[in-house]
């Protein structure tokens, strides 16, 4: 199964997801070699880097390693095909525009059946690959379309549209995700297949960070935030990071089966669980 990064901070910085545990996941010491890319907020708009190759061996990953990009919100993706070829438009995350802004997706999972089921239709939406995941993708732009067309929906509407459609897909199979309109991360933890073997929860584990709490920020395994020069900002800075694994060894929470969290910049403003 692929695996799942997002972060989320009060003020912008550097996170170079290529060192350590999250890169070497693409490849090295897991099997996820089908793919990566990651998505850095500016505002509304987006950088995105995305290759459908390991990112243990690419270049272009040690370049982020190496250079970074500073961003108050990041989604970023690695992946063990399931189902379509291993090609560009097939890699996680995926982006559309909507509302003046660009959102962007990725799962970790499988939606048996989605593409048919009555429940599931895309609108206007289509997807240009043949994952689910792309699919899935669609079916949520379609039905947040409904609330962006009126004007910008409040947090509150938005997270009920998230919650719902989690709820609809768990029946399906493992449906973890991340989505980002720019404003708000929404992350949904589901169930994965485990070291054990078995299709369990959790399917995402958080971890929160403050600098109030513990000054240096730049030790995560897999993990490196850029220390800040103004000492009063760093010191209100926040970071929460999700992941499918825990990336070093802290006290990441496992989210439950369901669990729904709405995060902007490094808060967690609504949860739900399943």
């Amino acid at each position: 199964m692929c695996e799942l990064f997002a972060m989320s901070a009060r003020y912008p910085t550097n996170v170079s997801l290529s060192l350590h545990e999250l890169s070497r996941h693409g490849g090295e010491l897991g099997p996820h070699a089908d793919g990566w890319g990651i998505a850095y907020y500016e505002d509304f708009d987006v950088r995105m880097l995305r290759e459908p190759c390991a990112a243990s061996e690419s270049r272009l990953m040690s370049f982020v390693r190496e250079e970074g990009v500073q961003s108050d919100l990041v989604i970023a993706h690695i992946r063990q095909a399931t189902l379509g070829t291993v090609h560009l438009y097939n890699t996680h995350p995926f982006r559309r525009e909507l509302g003046g802004r660009i959102h962007t997706f990725a799962h970790n999972g499988h939606l048996e059946g989605i593409q048919t089921h009555p429940v599931f239709e895309t609108g206007r939406y289509m997807p240009v690959g043949t994952t689910d995941s792309e699919y899935a993708f669609c079916v949520l732009m379609g039905r947040l379309e409904r609330l962006w067309s009126v004007g910008t929906p409040t947090p509150t509407e938005r997270f009920a549209t998230i919650e719902t459609f989690a709820s609809e897909l768990r029946p399906l199979g493992p449906a973890n995700f991340m989505y980002a309109d720019g404003e708000y991360l929404f992350v949904h933890g589901h169930k994965r297949t485990q070291k054990d073997g078995e299709r369990k929860p959790p399917g995402l584990h958080v971890l929160c960070r403050s600098c109030r709490e513990q000054e240096n920020l730049s030790e995560l395994v897999g993990v490196q935030v850029e220390e800040m020069e103004d000492a009063e900002e760093a010191a209100r800075q926040v970071v929460t990071l999700v992941a499918s694994v825990p990336l070093s060894d802290e006290g990441w929470r496992p989210l439950e089966d369901g669990e729904v969290l709405m995060l902007r910049h490094g808060a967690v403003f609504s949860t739900s669980t399943g």
